[in-house]
């Protein structure tokens, strides 16, 4: 019998942390962009970095989940084949 895929589950203390610290970094980031001692052009070059910054690693984490998911489920794919074919063997050696 095929082993089924578990999904792992979170605590809720791990996702609050997350959060947390996700919200307590772009936050004191973006103060203190806006309180350095230069011109608004340099501190929206600042805050366009940081922005850019964080959504390509929103997309790069997304895409590397995406990856190890779908191998996992060709590994899936591979082990229900080769337990058919084992089966099937089986059925035909009796």
């Amino acid at each position: 019998m095929a082993k089924e895929l578990t999904q792992q589950d979170h605590s809720n203390a791990w996702i609050i942390q997350t959060w947390a610290a996700f919200i307590i970094s772009v936050s004191a980031m973006g103060i203190g962009i806006l309180n350095l001692p230069v011109d608004s052009w340099t501190k929206g070059f600042m805050g366009m970095g940081l922005a850019f910054t964080v959504g390509s690693t929103i997309s790069l984490s997304k895409t590397t989940r995406d990856i190890h998911e779908s191998k996992r489920i060709y590994s899936r794919l591979d082990e229900a084949r080769i337990e058919r074919l084992l089966a099937e063997h089986d059925g035909i050696m009796r």
